[in-house]
């Protein structure tokens, strides 16, 4: 299987930091505030410690990029993408709505990763070519074939106002079946796994994204930033089924 020892060593870690994060969020987790006016706590550096040794000592050769400042240049292609614990605010708050992400990015592509949720001990996994699971299990995307029919997770609604859709974005929203927010992390899986069929995110960078792509585009999902774009560089982001696509992407243009 393409990636095998790679999937297995990051299940291995992003394991590991969960269990971490659990035990540190028993005690004073440590709350600052970064210079974006995002939280980052004693547990989001401490996680991101132990995935960039851990990665480090399995895959010496591979560059790294970090939320919490870790940078390496690598020196065959490939990158791996860390968000240590993406949802901190839920982390704080006490919902499970977190999760570990890691992804790995090969001559600029993201062909694998994994999204690893410690408060339901669930991990959601993918490879290029390979499919994407969850705990295992083969996920498939839905296939609505009208707004009417699907469930929109639209995520960063306090950044929807720069865009110039914004005006028209309630009535948008109006015309799907219904509207759900559980977190960037959780929407973008529940989308993979048919549970949920589209996501919108308003602000994203890249390691809250390249797990997600690859478990996404596996998963038979369309995945483009607000330009309508293949990339997780473009500071948004979104997720469809193949079926809705294309009026995603022409609403998300008006931006």
């Amino acid at each position: 299987m393409a990636y095998e020892r790679e999937m297995t060593i990051v299940a291995e870690i992003a394991r590991a930091a969960g269990d971490l994060a659990v035990k540190i969020r028993q005690g004073n987790i440590g709350i600052e505030i970064k210079e974006d006016e995002s939280p980052v706590t004693v547990a989001d550096k401490a996680c991101e410690k132990l995935i960039v040794e851990q990665l480090s000592a399995a895959f010496p050769e591979d560059g790294l990029l970090g939320e919490e400042g870790a940078m390496r240049e690598g020196t065959n292609g490939r990158r791996w993408i860390i968000d240590p614990i993406d949802g901190t605010r839920d982390f704080i708050r006490g919902t499970r709505a977190w999760s570990m992400l890691i992804g790995l990015e090969e001559e600029g592509k993201i062909v694998a990763g994994h999204a690893y949720y410690p408060g339901y001990q669930e991990m959601y996994s993918a490879a290029k070519g390979v499919g994407a699971f969850h705990d295992g299990k083969r996920i498939r995307c839905g296939s609505p074939k009208t707004k009417a029919e699907a469930l929109l997770c639209c995520n960063g609604l306090g950044f929807m106002h720069r865009y110039g859709f914004a005006g028209e974005l309630v009535d948008w929203i109006s015309k799907f079946w219904t509207v759900r927010s559980m977190g960037g992390c959780l929407d973008a899986v529940m989308v993979a796994s048919g549970v949920a069929d589209v996501w919108i995110e308003a602000q994203a960078k890249p390691w809250d994204l390249a797990p997600l792509k690859i478990i996404a585009e596996e998963a038979g999902c369309v995945t483009f930033d607000f330009k309508g774009v293949d990339t997780i560089y473009g500071g948004n982001f979104a997720i469809a089924p193949p079926s809705l696509a294309d009026e995603i992407k022409e609403f998300l243009a008006k931006g």
